[in-house]
Protein backbone atom coordinates (compact mmCIF):
# COMPACT_ATOMS: atom_id res chain seq x y z
CA UNK A 1 0.00 0.00 0.00
CA UNK A 2 1.42 3.37 -1.06
CA UNK A 3 -0.52 5.27 1.59
CA UNK A 4 1.13 4.86 4.96
CA UNK A 5 -1.06 4.85 8.08
CA UNK A 6 0.41 8.29 8.86
CA UNK A 7 -0.77 9.66 5.49
CA UNK A 8 -4.21 8.13 5.94
CA UNK A 9 -4.50 9.88 9.33
CA UNK A 10 -3.43 13.16 7.71
CA UNK A 11 -6.00 12.71 4.95
CA UNK A 12 -8.72 11.83 7.46
CA UNK A 13 -8.09 15.19 9.14
CA UNK A 14 -7.61 17.03 5.84
CA UNK A 15 -10.97 16.08 4.37
CA UNK A 16 -12.78 17.51 7.40
CA UNK A 17 -11.91 20.97 6.02
CA UNK A 18 -13.84 20.48 2.77
CA UNK A 19 -17.53 20.20 1.94
CA UNK A 20 -16.81 17.05 -0.12
CA UNK A 21 -14.14 14.45 0.54
CA UNK A 22 -12.84 14.57 -3.02
CA UNK A 23 -12.00 18.28 -2.66
CA UNK A 24 -8.95 17.21 -0.64
CA UNK A 25 -7.42 15.38 -3.59
CA UNK A 26 -4.91 18.04 -4.68
CA UNK A 27 -3.41 18.55 -1.22
CA UNK A 28 -3.30 14.76 -0.86
CA UNK A 29 -1.46 14.46 -4.18
CA UNK A 30 1.11 16.97 -2.93
CA UNK A 31 1.63 14.99 0.28
CA UNK A 32 1.95 11.68 -1.55
CA UNK A 33 4.49 13.19 -3.90
CA UNK A 34 6.49 14.57 -0.96
CA UNK A 35 6.45 11.20 0.77
CA UNK A 36 7.40 9.31 -2.39
CA UNK A 37 10.58 11.19 -3.27
CA UNK A 38 9.06 13.73 -5.63
CA UNK A 39 6.77 11.66 -7.83
CA UNK A 40 3.43 9.85 -7.84
CA UNK A 41 3.70 6.11 -8.36
CA UNK A 42 0.91 4.10 -10.02
CA UNK A 43 0.30 2.50 -6.62
CA UNK A 44 -0.14 5.93 -4.99
CA UNK A 45 -2.64 6.89 -7.70
CA UNK A 46 -4.62 3.70 -7.10
CA UNK A 47 -4.55 4.08 -3.32
CA UNK A 48 -5.64 7.72 -3.54
CA UNK A 49 -8.48 6.69 -5.84
CA UNK A 50 -9.63 4.13 -3.30
CA UNK A 51 -9.33 6.62 -0.43
CA UNK A 52 -11.25 9.36 -2.24
CA UNK A 53 -13.77 6.90 -3.72
CA UNK A 54 -12.78 7.80 -7.27
CA UNK A 55 -11.65 5.83 -10.28
CA UNK A 56 -7.86 5.70 -10.74
CA UNK A 57 -8.25 7.42 -14.11
CA UNK A 58 -9.88 10.39 -12.36
CA UNK A 59 -6.94 10.78 -9.98
CA UNK A 60 -4.49 10.32 -12.84
CA UNK A 61 -6.38 12.96 -14.84
CA UNK A 62 -5.99 15.52 -12.05
CA UNK A 63 -2.34 14.63 -11.38
CA UNK A 64 -1.34 14.68 -15.04
CA UNK A 65 -3.14 17.99 -15.69
CA UNK A 66 -1.07 20.04 -13.24
CA UNK A 67 2.64 20.58 -13.96
CA UNK A 68 3.61 20.43 -10.28
CA UNK A 69 2.91 16.71 -10.19
CA UNK A 70 5.39 14.21 -11.59
CA UNK A 71 4.32 10.80 -12.81
CA UNK A 72 7.87 9.46 -13.10
CA UNK A 73 10.76 9.41 -10.61
CA UNK A 74 12.85 12.55 -10.47
CA UNK A 75 16.43 13.25 -9.52
CA UNK A 76 17.59 14.30 -6.08
CA UNK A 77 17.62 17.88 -7.37
CA UNK A 78 14.93 19.51 -9.49
CA UNK A 79 16.06 22.36 -11.75
CA UNK A 80 13.13 24.33 -13.18
CA UNK A 81 14.33 26.73 -15.88
CA UNK A 82 11.93 29.56 -16.68
CA UNK A 83 11.28 30.20 -20.36
CA UNK A 84 8.73 33.00 -20.44
CA UNK A 85 9.31 35.90 -22.81
CA UNK A 86 11.50 37.92 -20.40
CA UNK A 87 13.72 34.98 -19.62
CA UNK A 88 13.90 33.93 -23.26
CA UNK A 89 14.90 37.41 -24.39
CA UNK A 90 17.62 37.46 -21.74
CA UNK A 91 19.14 34.07 -22.52
CA UNK A 92 16.94 31.33 -21.06
CA UNK A 93 17.48 28.94 -23.97
CA UNK A 94 21.25 29.22 -23.64
CA UNK A 95 20.91 28.80 -19.87
CA UNK A 96 18.74 25.71 -20.34
CA UNK A 97 21.28 24.18 -22.72
CA UNK A 98 24.09 24.84 -20.26
CA UNK A 99 22.09 23.41 -17.35
CA UNK A 100 21.53 20.23 -19.37
CA UNK A 101 25.23 20.04 -20.24
CA UNK A 102 26.38 20.52 -16.63
CA UNK A 103 23.83 18.15 -15.09
CA UNK A 104 23.78 15.53 -17.82
CA UNK A 105 19.96 15.62 -17.78
CA UNK A 106 17.89 16.20 -20.90
CA UNK A 107 15.03 18.69 -20.80
CA UNK A 108 12.14 16.91 -19.10
CA UNK A 109 14.40 14.10 -17.95
CA UNK A 110 16.79 12.93 -15.28
CA UNK A 111 20.56 12.53 -15.38
CA UNK A 112 21.89 8.98 -15.53
CA UNK A 113 23.34 9.34 -12.02
CA UNK A 114 19.92 10.28 -10.65
CA UNK A 115 21.18 13.59 -9.28
CA UNK A 116 19.26 16.08 -11.44
CA UNK A 117 15.95 16.41 -13.22
CA UNK A 118 15.70 19.41 -15.55
CA UNK A 119 12.38 20.88 -16.63
CA UNK A 120 11.34 23.91 -18.66
CA UNK A 121 8.62 25.85 -16.84
CA UNK A 122 6.39 28.82 -17.46
CA UNK A 123 6.78 32.15 -15.75
CA UNK A 124 8.25 32.01 -12.25
CA UNK A 125 7.49 35.70 -11.62
CA UNK A 126 11.13 36.79 -11.61
CA UNK A 127 11.07 38.63 -14.93
CA UNK A 128 13.15 41.60 -13.74
CA UNK A 129 15.98 39.22 -12.87
CA UNK A 130 15.92 36.93 -15.88
CA UNK A 131 17.21 34.45 -16.80
CA UNK A 132 16.62 32.31 -13.76
CA UNK A 133 16.00 28.84 -12.48
CA UNK A 134 14.50 27.32 -9.39
CA UNK A 135 16.72 24.67 -7.81
CA UNK A 136 14.93 22.60 -5.19
CA UNK A 137 12.54 25.44 -4.36
CA UNK A 138 15.17 28.21 -4.26
CA UNK A 139 15.24 30.90 -6.94
CA UNK A 140 18.56 31.77 -8.59
CA UNK A 141 18.31 34.91 -10.70
CA UNK A 142 20.43 37.02 -13.09
CA UNK A 143 22.19 33.85 -14.21
CA UNK A 144 24.88 33.34 -16.76
CA UNK A 145 26.61 30.06 -17.60
CA UNK A 146 29.34 30.48 -14.96
CA UNK A 147 26.92 31.31 -12.13
CA UNK A 148 24.60 28.47 -13.08
CA UNK A 149 27.47 25.99 -13.23
CA UNK A 150 28.75 27.06 -9.80
CA UNK A 151 25.27 26.64 -8.25
CA UNK A 152 24.74 23.23 -9.83
CA UNK A 153 28.19 21.95 -8.85
CA UNK A 154 27.57 23.01 -5.23
CA UNK A 155 24.26 21.13 -5.30
CA UNK A 156 25.96 18.00 -6.65
CA UNK A 157 28.71 18.18 -4.03
CA UNK A 158 26.18 18.75 -1.26
CA UNK A 159 24.21 15.72 -2.38
CA UNK A 160 27.27 13.49 -2.01
CA UNK A 161 28.33 14.89 1.36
Amino acid sequence: MALSPKLVREFDELVTHYPEKRAGLIPALHRCQEENGGWLSPEAIEDLAAYFELEPVEVFGVASFYPMFRMTPRGKHLVSVCHNISCTLRGAEELLSHVCKVTGAPVGGTSSDGEFTVVRVECQGACANAPMFDLDGVYHEDLDAAKAEQILRRAREGAKA
